[in-house]
């Protein structure tokens, strides 16, 4: 048995998103500061510049997490890397490569908590169910989901697509079901959420953060021609077509 204080109850942590086995905590103010930088921190503050930590819960059940993210686990609670033979580590640590996420990250399983390590960046809940079960993120804004949820490397439909889109080759792909956990620079406040049915969506730049997998990406031009394209200033444009949902951040 154990007994946790000075979390829930406490004034400066505030949660401000849940979803399943997950809690979202914000620290209201940074109170561990000196006076060189005190200024700096209500400042901070008054910004929405805050840290935030993820509160994962076990009941039986278990969560994969990006390697490192770990502060502390509470109870009986046992973490395992997930590494099934030479073969499997070696397939995640391409994997690991192409995406910018981590080789291995590690699976927390049990009965008990754990919780993650602060960050300024913004935390993103998304219910897989709302996505078809199927999403596929950007480079680097994985930070935990369900142990119920597979991760796979998808790979563009074309070389174009990533040379030409300002983006990576390869992508993570999320499938199955429970929640996943995000990493944002952009708080999901300002996102632009796109719902497409048999339509498309043509954005100009990588603001995309994470797509349904149901989604075809392809680069295209903006205009009828590349003359055209060029001469209005907008060149080339990343498409997005069939039906899902797209996150679009309005600003870089």
């Amino acid at each position: 048995m154990y007994q946790l204080n000075n979390l829930f109850d406490n004034k400066n942590m505030k949660v401000i998103a849940q979803k399943g086995n997950f809690q979202v905590f914000e620290h209201e103010r940074d109170l561990s500061v000196s006076p060189s930088n005190a200024v700096t921190a209500y400042f901070s503050s008054e910004m929405n510049v805050r840290k935030r930590q993820v509160f994962i819960t076990l009941n039986g059940t278990s969560a994969v997490v990006q390697s490192g993210a770990m502060q502390w686990m509470l109870g009986n609670v046992e973490m395992s890397s997930g590494v099934k033979g030479v073969g499997n580590f070696l397939g995640k640590m391409v994997s690991g490569a192409v995406t910018g996420e981590s080789a291995v990250k590690p699976i927390y399983s049990g009965y008990g908590n754990v919780m993650l390590e602060p960050t300024y960046k913004h935390i993103i809940l998304l219910d897989m169910a709302e996505w078809g079960g199927n999403v596929v993120l950007d480079d680097g804004l994985f930070l935990a989901c369900d142990g119920t949820i597979q991760q796979h490397v998808v790979a563009r439909s074309n070389v174009s697509s990533a040379v030409l889109g300002k983006e990576g080759l390869f992508n993570l792909n999320l499938t199955g079901n429970g929640i996943a956990v995000l990493e944002s620079f952009v708080p999901m406040e300002e996102l632009v959420v796109f719902e497409l049915n048999n339509d498309c969506v043509k954005i100009d730049g990588n603001m995309a953060i994470a797509w349904s997998g149901s989604l075809q990406f392809t680069v295209e031009k903006s205009g009828k021609s590349l003359l055209g394209s060029a001469a209005s200033g907008e060149g080339l444009v990343n498409v997005y077509r069939g039906t899902g949902k797209i996150l679009m951040a309005p600003t870089a």
